[in-house]
């Protein structure tokens, strides 16, 4: 594929390969417009770039309402033609399947799969004017999926799926459709979303990654694997299901074995009936009931998590963070993230931006013996 005068559209573009991608495809001679939620970076994007080049931004969530014609519109202002959509914005909450409430599954899935497809059925005209191409970032955790990932593992899935579905019914309008597996590589991900990378793998340069996954897109592939081992190894996993759970479980033990375990209670015990000395939970204690045994884990308070919900004040999730653990690892960022989706979901917060919330109520006084807690 000639790269001169064609447009190429990027999600998830302020930084890792999303970011490599676009400054690749800009020193290609491509028309760019680069798409992420944090316009500061987009901006310091633009700016290392230079006015040299055909080069837009647009700060957006691809998962908001009015994403699609956003995205539409600014294509169309930009770019001179569309030439390839590529579908990169993407992120994982820690946790396992069971575990995630239903906003956080939700999530997942509107983020990998249902945004997605808003977006390209909003440019399926400019694409079938181009014989353009499509493209979908997956993941080896869609064939082999590995326990904490939450619902990230079967979204990815379904986008491996959805990348055949619409290869096979977009043929006829000469529109390519791939299907991207970048492996493991060196970028935010794992520290944003609070998972753990797959242990005793090298992480591959994301400009490496970008130049593999570009050169398959122009060639029209359908499968483009960024490491050239992946396929082997997943083939195996397919091939060998019992040697393969059995090797991430020695993983995941490793893991669990560096942790302390919580106590857990004896399966013989009896549930107390509520007396005088022993007050029934709050509504607000039942929203953080499923997460109670992890956050005693890492020592995370009710009582703190009651003291942020001031009605109609705004919680920064960040500072929230940094108030209770100083400098928060991986594992207590993504439990503070799923402690603020669980209150969210019982209607106590609504999310302003992927960083704030509004406190909507505050919590009812925490019951414990008989003393209430401040």
């Amino acid at each position: 594929m000639s790269a001169e005068r064609h447009g190429i559209i990027v999600t998830g573009a302020s930084s890792g390969i999303g970011r490599a991608i676009a400054v690749l495809a800009a020193r290609r001679g491509y028309a760019v417009l680069a798409i992420a939620r944090r316009a500061d970076r987009l901006a310091a994007l633009a700016a290392e770039l230079g006015d040299g080049r055909a080069f837009a931004t647009l700060a957006c969530d691809v998962t908001d309402a009015d994403a699609p014609a956003r995205i539409a519109a600014a294509a169309r202002s930009a770019l001179p033609r569309i030439d390839i959509l590529l579908h990169n914005a993407g992120a994982a909450r820690a946790g396992t399947l069971l575990e995630q409430n239903d906003a956080a599954i939700r999530e997942q899935w509107e983020l990998h799969l249902a945004a997605p497809l808003r977006i390209t059925r909003t440019l399926l005209p400019d694409l079938r004017a181009t014989h353009g191409a499509i493209a979908m970032m997956g993941s080896g955790l869609a064939v082999m999926p590995v326990p904490g990932f939450g619902a990230y593992c079967a979204a990815k899935a379904a986008v491996r799926a959805a990348c055949t579905q619409l290869r096979r019914e977009l043929r006829a309008d000469g529109i390519a459709v791939s299907y991207c597996d970048p492996g493991v590589v060196e970028t935010e991900f794992s520290a944003v979303s609070g998972t753990a990378a797959p242990g005793g793998m090298r992480r591959a340069d994301p400009r490496q990654v970008a130049r593999r996954l570009l050169d398959g897109i122009e060639r029209r592939r359908p499968r483009i694997d960024a490491n050239r081992m992946q396929p082997w190894l997943l083939g195996f996993a397919r091939a060998f299901p019992g040697l393969a759970d059995a090797a991430i479980a020695r993983i995941v033990s490793r893991a669990h074995a560096a942790a302390p375990e919580a106590e857990q209670p004896r399966a013989d015990a009896a549930t107390p009936e509520p007396t005088p000395d022993t007050a029934r939970p709050s509504a607000f204690e039942d929203a953080l009931a499923p997460l109670a045994r992890r956050m005693e884990r890492v020592k995370l308070p009710i009582a703190f998590l009651a003291s942020l919900l001031v009605a109609g004040s705004e919680i920064d999730i960040g500072e929230a963070a940094m108030r209770w653990a100083g400098m928060p690892n991986k594992n207590e960022r993504a439990l503070l993230g799923e402690a603020f989706d669980a209150l969210v979901a019982a209607g106590y917060l609504e999310r302003i931006d992927p960083q704030r919330l509004r406190v909507l109520r505050g919590a009812e006084p925490l019951e414990r013996n008989g003393d209430k807690e401040q």
